[in-house]
């Protein structure tokens, strides 16, 4: 997310970073519907379910570790060039990591992001975890049958996740920072309400159904979150977009220890989801970002106003700490993004 925040212009950085996050999560339903439905089968052949189904995970890993051989040899770090070489020739200054991360972490807006995120993607890998348990527990399914319906919830990032990002994108062009954070206040809101229906949804047809609005609305959420992200400190946008992501990890911990501990009922753990999950949309009202209007108050400065018909996010120079002779380290790169 962070590489694509560098790469495309403000305009359409929302759904830059949504498309390729949301073609990223496809992953998920893909290998659910790919190991349960095709390569399971074919491996319990020859072997016992249970090591048919330990020996399958083997495929991802080999697939993931060849892709991240693949980029690190064939791709760039920005429009310019890799970073190592910008360094090289002196275009561009040496980062201090530690400078950069602090200047993230103690930015309220990460930590509320932070949450969001977590109510969000920390939903959809919680239900890549549990969703194929919950068709086969509470509707009777085979183990391929409820892998196939629960690779649905993954394939929808297709394009439900861009669509986040184009919302975000088109609401910052009429509204501003104030249009981003109506669109993820709102769909977080709408998510949330679809955990609960699907909480008390007894069929199995209806449950799917609701299911698929439940995933729509949980990627587009994570689509706009990262349409925010770029803004909220751009020299440290690295730092504050790894902190935002790691929210997401961490909400899959909570959600799942909330099955476990309610097992093997799911009505609890999904009533807290959703009610979790309203609640992190409120917290909207927390985002102030400097110089951008908020979700209900304050207006956007004259220099936020000014540049924006600007082809990409200003980054300007990072404030100066108190005593810190290094404080220009903490500046990260100021590349030009590529132009649409």
């Amino acid at each position: 997310q962070y590489w694509t925040s560098r790469m495309f212009t403000k305009e359409v950085v929302g759904t830059a970073n949504a498309i390729v996050g949301g073609w990223g999560n496809l992953g998920g339903g893909v290998t659910q519907l790919v190991m349960g439905s095709v390569l399971f089968p074919l491996f319990k052949t020859g072997m016992s379910s249970e090591m048919a189904w330990r020996t399958v995970s083997i495929v991802p890993a080999v697939i993931g570790f060849a892709s991240g051989v693949a980029v690190f040899f064939i791709s760039d770090d920005a429009p310019k060039g890799n970073y190592g070489e910008l360094k090289k020739n002196g275009l561009m200054p040496e980062v201090s990591a530690a400078a950069s991360f602090r200047s993230g972490a103690l930015n309220l807006n990460t930590w509320v992001l932070f949450l969001q995120y977590g109510c969000c993607f920390g939903v959809e890998l919680t239900m890549n975890n549990a969703a194929a348990l919950y068709f086969k527990d509470a509707f009777g399914q085979t183990t391929e049958g409820a892998a196939a319906i629960a690779s649905i919830f993954g394939w929808m990032n297709l394009v439900a996740r861009g669509v986040g990002g184009w919302m975000s994108d088109k609401a910052n062009a009429k509204m501003g920072m104030r249009g981003r954070l109506w669109v993820q206040t709102l769909l977080l809101a709408f998510e949330g309400a679809m955990v609960l229906i699907f909480a008390n949804t007894g069929k199995l047809g209806a449950a799917i159904v609701v299911m698929v609005f439940f995933s729509i609305f949980v990627q587009a959420a994570e689509g706009s979150s990262y349409g925010i992200v770029p803004y909220v400190n751009p020299p440290v946008t690295g730092s504050i977009a790894g902190i935002v992501g790691a929210g997401g990890n961490t909400g899959a911990v909570g959600f799942g220890m909330a099955f476990r501990q309610f097992a093997p009922d799911y009505k609890p753990p999904f009533m807290i989801m959703g009610a979790t999950i309203i609640g992190s949309a409120v917290l909207s009202l927390f985002i102030r970002i400097k110089g951008h209007a908020g979700l209900i108050c304050g207006q956007d400065s004259e220099e936020v106003q000014k540049s924006a018909g600007a082809g990409t996010i200003q980054v300007p120079a990072p404030d100066e700490e108190e005593g810190d002779a290094d404080a220009d380290s903490a500046e990260e790169p100021t590349e030009d993004k590529a132009e649409e």
